[in-house]
């Protein structure tokens, strides 16, 4: 199975991860609620198991959090922050059936995870919280740039769907693709607001859209 599979993982998938690992029994719980395609699922894990080697407890905000996965593995990978918020404008409906499974594995997890429809303008972030997207689309990702910094919070994104025509690519597509250009004016305006800039990949194999850029006041 690739792992850029566009395919709803389903109870069929379970026996591709057999192991004991973390990641084997998230995926199979993936699998239980048939609620996603493999792609998100390798797409939150390896973003998650990055920032987490950086950024610990907090409270988690999944911004543009789809299903919620990224904030469920933010929690079973770090279990010192309290609470993890999945925020989206329009939460899909069967996001509940998955996150009802993660659950059944995991009870500790009852009660600290908490979906909330809104806009990303209207929350309030501290330095204290940890906001993560995983493929937020195009000038949403900015949006979301934006919120950290004005709430000083510790930030990681994986940008996806850049839009050259009204993100900021600093004249450099005379030099380097679009995209790259718009990815380093992110990483630029979050050095020029006092954040320490992390720039790493995930594997290409899930998606070419594999830029992770974390930063921290």
């Amino acid at each position: 199975m690739k792992k850029s599979s566009k395919s709803r993982l389903t109870v069929k998938q379970m026996a591709e991860f057999p192991g004991q690992r973390l990641f084997d029994r998230i995926a199979r719980a993936v699998c239980r609620a048939g609620t996603l395609p493999a792609k998100e699922l390798y797409e939150a894990w390896e973003v998650a198991r990055r920032v987490r080697r950086r950024y610990r407890g907090g409270r988690v905000l999944d911004l543009a959090c789809g299903h919620g996965l990224l904030a469920h593995i933010m929690l079973l990978l770090d279990d010192s922050s309290p609470s993890a918020l999945a925020v989206d404008t329009a939460i899909p409906p069967n996001a509940g059936k998955l996150s009802e499974t993660i659950l059944s594995a995991w009870p500790r997890l009852r009660g600290r995870i908490h979906y909330h429809t809104a806009s990303i303008e209207s929350l309030e972030l501290s330095p204290e919280d940890v906001v993560v997207s995983s493929h937020a689309c195009g000038k949403l990702t900015d949006c979301i740039i934006d919120r950290a910094i004005q709430g000083g919070a510790r930030l990681a994104v994986l940008p996806c769907c850049h839009d050259l025509a009204r993100s900021e690519t600093g004249g450099l597509t005379g030099w380097i693709d679009g995209p790259l250009a718009v990815d380093v004016m992110r990483a630029m305006r979050l050095r020029h607001a006092g954040y320490r800039v992390v720039t790493q990949h995930i594997p290409g194999d899930i998606t070419p859209k594999n830029r992770l850029l974390m930063g921290h006041r």
